[in-house]
């Protein structure tokens, strides 16, 4: 029987997205339930004229470069913007739109902008270069491109030599405003008759990061966007219209995009968005607006506990989100001790668009994911595709009202999806309570003179060491045991390296954990190489062969 689902009406006069959908027989099962929306819906004008219409317009709803959007003002912008899009450059329902700018309020105003006006949006994060520009453009065969001013020279490139993208148009970044899109924009009305989407319209490709070669482009609907934010952002966050949000992942990634911008508009709240959302940053932000619910990385965590002992006031933090890098049992009990509110841990991904499985305050656990969010369902699955039972390691499978639909990609769809289900490419193992524990990557466990080592494990057990900062293991080669366990160590300011350190790290790692998973190699680095939203970057730790 077809998993996919009847798709309803369709806005789209460029056909390509639906027209790249997965076939019916590899998509996973959609489990709706409780999340109904009308036949047409468009997720932007339910974030912005909706908010107004409620009774938020006066609200604040963006706060970034040195200004404040109310939700009326808002509205407003990203209404004159589509106009602009439509009537000055041409953008038809269906046609991909590539976004590309820092975490700024004028981002997310292009991009709210363009999904009113029916496009299907891709956004791209200011650090990749021409090459990656390009592979993206003609996977999505994007046709125009709004950029923010400062970082045209890739684009532009991409654009001469593109048999896609001719039209890039520049926008403001700053607190100005004084570029080609804002003025065109300028002299347009603040009304605008949103393109009648349906609720299984492509509104947003997704593309995934951290990987190699050809991009892999996810697909979500507008009901997608509403969905993540009516499942885990109610549900976990209990998201009010008093809350400030702020964070470090991109707008770019789908965690950053529900985080900093999905989650606090639909509920009313407000967003703090930072440029370069550097921890000192950070701190700074939660100070100046007393923020309340904060998403990035738990090496971020770890230096804000130390501001934290060295005076700063991160008290109106309610809630910290872990997300994009296992959340180690010392950092969750440090954060515990030193606030008294719990962290929030839980894993998501590009292709179910956000968080799954978390945490919630009142069940939180260190070393735990937790739960599956309502709406969802999770398994561990072996080889064979059946379902193991609780304590044993095996791949996470989910299941809910979101799923992976790669964009004309049917051999990573065959790879994602088994029997309906969602394979996120996580090694997990269950409680008996009903907990999710997080061991490794599928390819990331370390196979050792036969034993089965989960880094995350290591490195919890590292850094529960008072002067160990940060840390990350990888599985390196040994002619004798096949792999060693290597830890790559950053000490806090001060302490010494060197043998004897290594020694004593290692003898600490055999008082934590069974022995036979230390690290046999400790590397001493001045920092560890990350991504934009501050994940550790294993692959590149992999390429030392020292």
């Amino acid at each position: 029987m077809s998993r996919q689902p009847q798709l309803g009406p369709t806005a789209h006069v460029d056909s390509f997205t639906r027209d790249n959908l997965p076939p019916p027989d590899l998509w996973p099962e959609l489990e709706l339930g409780r999340f109904q929306y009308p036949e047409y819906l468009n997720a932007a004008v339910e974030l912005t004229d909706r908010m107004v219409e409620q009774g938020f317009g006066d609200r604040v709803a963006l706060i970034g470069n040195g200004r404040i959007r109310t939700y009326k003002e808002l509205t407003d912008w990203t209404n004159r913007i589509a106009h602009a899009l439509v009537e000055d450059y041409g953008v038809k329902p269906g046609n991909r739109v590539l976004i590309r700018s820092p975490n700024n309020p004028a981002m997310v105003a292009c991009w709210l902008a363009a999904t009113k006006a029916g496009a299907v949006v891709v956004n791209t994060m200011p650090m990749l270069r021409r090459g990656e520009l390009s592979r993206i453009v003609d996977k999505a065969q994007i046709s125009h491109a709004l950029c923010d001013t400062r970082l045209m020279d890739d684009l532009t490139r991409v654009a001469q030599e593109s048999d896609y993208l001719d039209t890039v148009i520049g926008f403001d970044g700053s607190a100005n405003h004084d570029a080609e899109l804002d003025r065109a924009a300028l002299t347009k009305p603040v009304q605008f008759d949103a393109i009648r989407t349906g609720r299984d319209d492509v509104a947003l490709l997704g593309f995934t990061s951290g990987t190699t070669g050809e991009p892999k482009a996810t697909m979500h609907f507008h009901r997608d966007l509403l969905i993540i934010a009516d499942a885990y952002a109610r549900e976990v966050l209990d998201v009010q219209p008093e809350d400030v949000f702020v964070g470090s992942p991109p707008l770019a990634f789908t965690f950053g995009l529900g985080g900093l911008a999905i989650f606090p508009l639909r509920f009313g709240a407000s967003a703090a968005l930072l440029e370069n959302a550097s921890p000192p940053n950070l701190i700074e932000i939660i100070q100046a607006h007393r923020a309340t619910i904060c998403f990035t990385a738990p090496t971020a965590y770890r230096v804000m506990m130390q501001a934290m002992d060295a005076g700063a006031d991160l008290s109106s933090l309610r809630a910290a989100v872990s997300a994009g890098e296992t959340l180690p049992a010392p950092v969750y009990e440090e954060w515990k001790q030193k606030t008294g509110k719990p962290m929030l841990d839980g894993i998501g991904s590009t292709e179910m668009l956000h968080i799954f499985i978390s945490n919630r305050f009142d069940d939180s656990h260190p070393g735990c994911t937790g739960r599956p969010v309502s709406g969802y369902r999770a398994r561990i699955i072996g080889p064979d595709g059946q379902e193991l039972p609780p304590g044993e390691l095996g791949r996470l499978a989910v299941r809910g009202p979101v799923g992976c639909r790669y964009l004309d990609d049917h051999d990573k769809q065959r790879n994602y999806v088994l029997d309906g289900w969602n394979l996120t490419g996580d090694t997990f193992l269950q409680d008996d309570e009903g907990r999710f524990h997080f061991a490794a990557r599928n390819d990331g466990i370390i196979l050792s003179a036969g034993y089965n080592i989960a880094g995350p494990e290591v490195e919890a057990a590292l850094l529960a060491h008072p002067d160990v900062l940060e840390c990350a293991v990888v599985g390196a080669p040994d002619p004798d045991r096949g792999q060693i366990v290597r830890a790559h160590v950053v000490m806090r300011p001060g302490v010494g390296t060197g043998p004897n350190m290594a020694r004593i790290l290692q003898d600490h790692v055999k008082q934590e954990i069974a022995p036979y998973k230390y690290p046999r190699k400790i590397v001493f680095q001045d920092s560890l190489p990350k991504t934009e939203s501050g994940k550790i970057q294993r692959f590149r730790l992999l390429e030392d062969r020292d």
